[in-house]
C-alpha cells in the first residue's frame, strides 16, 4: 500500500498541496508584499527539497511577424530549507518582500502574478499562482496626470521585448503609448511614448518618444524611415513632481 501511495504521489495524486496567500493583492510599487505559504501533506510522507516564490509577468514578442507572448521572471525568493511534510500535516510559511520596482503597473493586457512552487524529487511540482494587480507610485502617477493636463490621452500600454540598446534588468519595458486629443499638440504630433526606468523608490529615468506627424512630402519621407522619432532621457523624482506638468510641456514642445 505504501509504496502505491508513493507511485500515485509521484505523478500529483494524493502529494502535497501548496496554496499562498496574499495579505494585499493590490500594491503599489515598492510596497511590501507579504503573506503566508500553506504547505499541506498529502497521503504519504514527502521531502521537500525548497519552497520558491517567483514574481512573474507577461510581455509580448515579434517572431516572424507575429506577436507571441512570453513570460519573465521578475524577481525569485527562496523562503524554505529542506523538511519533511507528513501525511495530512500542515506547515505554514510567512514571507515579506518589497515589490520591485521594475514590476509593470497593472494596465492594458499586462498581468503580473506570484507563482509558487515545491522542489520534490521524483514528483511532480506542487504549484500556486495568485494574481497581484500593481498601481503606479507617487511620481509614476504626476507622470500620467501630467499627461493629461496637457491635452494626452493614455492610448495603449504594453509590456514588450526590450531593444539591446535600451534592455536594462529585465528581457521587456513597458511602453506607454499617449495621443494628444486637445491642447497645444494636437495636430503637430501623432504620438508620444514613455517608458520607466527605475532609479531608486520615487526616482525614474524616463525615455521618452516624440513621435512629430508628417507635413508635406519632405514628412512623409521621414516618416517613412522612421527619422520623425526622437528620443529624449530625463530623471525625475519626487521633487520634479510640483512642475512635472511645465517641464513636460517645454520638452515635448523642443522636439514637437
Amino acid at each position: 500500500m505504501g509504496l502505491f501511495n508513493k507511485v500515485l504521489a509521484s505523478i500529483g495524486i494524493g502529494a502535497a498541496k501548496v496554496d499562498t496567500k496574499l495579505y494585499e493583492s493590490q500594491l503599489s510599487l515598492g510596497e511590501r508584499m507579504a503573506g503566508i505559504v500553506e504547505v499541506t501533506g498529502g497521503s504519504i510522507d514527502q521531502q521537500i527539497d525548497d519552497i520558491y516564490l517567483s514574481l512573474c509577468a507577461t510581455y509580448t514578442k515579434e517572431v516572424d511577424d507575429r506577436k507571441v507572448t512570453k513570460h519573465a521572471i521578475i524577481e525569485k525568493w527562496k523562503i524554505a530549507q529542506s523538511f519533511v511534510i507528513r501525511a495530512g500535516e500542515k506547515k505554514e510559511f510567512p514571507f515579506s518582500f518589497s515589490l520591485p520596482l521594475d514590476t509593470p503597473i497593472t494596465v492594458g493586457k499586462a498581468r503580473v502574478w506570484l507563482h509558487t512552487g515545491l522542489d520534490i524529487k521524483n514528483a511532480i511540482d506542487p504549484t500556486d499562482e495568485d494574481y497581484i494587480r500593481v498601481q503606479p507610485n507617487r511620481v509614476m502617477n504626476a507622470v500620467f496626470q501630467a499627461m493629461e493636463n496637457l491635452g494626452f490621452r493614455l492610448k495603449e500600454a504594453e509590456c514588450k521585448e526590450a531593444a539591446y540598446r535600451i534592455r536594462k534588468r529585465l528581457p521587456f519595458v513597458q511602453e506607454f503609448e499617449f495621443v494628444p486629443v486637445r491642447g497645444e499638440f494636437r495636430g503637430k504630433l501623432d504620438e508620444v511614448e514613455i517608458i520607466f526606468f527605475a532609479q531608486g523608490t520615487n526616482a525614474f529615468e524616463l525615455l521618452i518618444q516624440v513621435d512629430r506627424r508628417a507635413r508635406g512630402l519632405a514628412g512623409l519621407f521621414a516618416e517613412a524611415l522612421d527619422l520623425d522619432e526622437t528620443f529624449i532621457r530625463v530623471a525625475i523624482n519626487e521633487q520634479h513632481i510640483q512642475t512635472l506638468q511645465t517641464d513636460l510641456a517645454s520638452l515635448i514642445r523642443r522636439y514637437a
